[in-house]
């Protein structure tokens, strides 16, 4: 036969055997969008190994970096039960074996539970025989953060799987947009304060009042980042809501959140359910600054903390390894 006419060989692709991911840290709530709105941040970060297996259920193999243990039973555990929900919709005959690696602390206002959750989604994906889009993740993800925090909100998940700042609610993501020079100052006190501790301290009714001047501080800092005015985010980055029920629960935050304001801030308030604290900066510069202020207000009441400084258009959530089969 002549060698013009063979046929060309067909490469089959070679299942995906193993995936690890690595999910970042996030400041959750940003001030005003309680439990709608996030961003990413450059720093710290959970990593998950998935492998695929024959066994039709989810294990988790072990988890380390973590002081206090957290559950094995995937029912229990954010990553887990993320994974039984991406089985169960799938309607997968294989299932997944995972190891998890806790980069971020427990109890630190930065995402951890949603961390290990997203990272775990995106090594899984990757071992699918046609791997879903990110948005498509999100609702196995809120399964999975429920078990953390005891309700659906994306607000963390949305920026892991995105990068950068995202509008999440229950039923999409947003990624807005926001200026490359704008930067967060993210200040971790040595403090653990658990999400649904936090989560309590708003309990009761809440002002119409309040209620009314926070949405309209909300629609501000979207503007502002739509527009890149700073001036309309400054005027709205001012939680009147949430962080007074919660600033009782963050020793020394009233010096804590003045040290940041101190520097050009254009707000500064409660990352997630805290302890954390953060501020917005037109600058990295001013960021620099502030969380060096910030941690020296900290250290008034003898607490230890970590500062970063970061981007406000983080990163998202992405793959660092994988393996087929031989």
């Amino acid at each position: 036969m002549n060698a013009q006419l063979r046929e060309p060989t067909m490469t089959v692709p070679q299942p995906v055997l193993s995936a690890q991911a690595v999910a970042y840290a996030s400041i959750a709530n940003v001030a005003v969008g309680f439990d709608i709105l996030g961003h990413s941040v450059v720093g710290p970060g959970d990593r998950a190994e998935v492998r695929r297996i024959a066994e039709p259920e989810v294990r988790i193999a072990a988890i380390y970096g973590c002081a206090d243990a957290l559950p094995t039973d995937p029912r229990q555990n954010t990553a887990g039960t993320a994974l039984l929900a991406l089985r169960k919709a799938l309607g997968l005959r294989h299932g997944f074996e995972l190891v998890l690696h806790k980069g971020i602390a427990l109890g630190s206002g930065m995402g951890g539970s949603a961390a290990s959750c997203v990272a775990a989604l995106i090594a899984a994906n990757a071992l699918l025989e046609r791997p879903l889009p990110r948005e498509a993740l999100y609702g196995f993800a809120l399964e999975g953060e429920a078990v953390a925090s005891g309700s659906h909100h994306g607000d963390n998940l949305g920026p892991m799987l995105l990068g950068g700042l995202v509008l999440a609610t229950r039923e999409r993501l947003l990624r807005l947009p926001v200026p490359a020079a704008w930067h967060c100052a993210l200040v971790h006190p040595h403090l653990v304060l658990e999400t649904r501790k936090a989560r309590a301290a708003l309990s009761g009714d809440f002002a119409l009042t309040d209620v009314v001047a926070q949405s309209g501080n909300l629609a501000l800092v979207l503007a502002g980042c739509f527009r890149g005015e700073a001036a309309l985010v400054r005027e709205g980055l001012k939680d009147v809501l949430i962080e007074p029920r919660r600033a009782p629960m963050v020793p020394n935050f009233a010096r804590v959140k003045q040290a940041a304001l101190d520097h050009h801030a254009l707000g500064a308030s409660i990352s997630g359910g805290g302890p954390s604290v953060f501020g917005w900066y037109e600058c990295r510069e001013d960021a620099q600054a502030a969380a060096t202020a910030m941690a020296a207000a900290f250290a008034e009441v003898e607490l230890l903390s970590d500062a970063l400084v970061s981007p406000i258009d983080g990163p998202a959530a992405h793959l660092i390894d994988t393996e087929t089969y031989a």
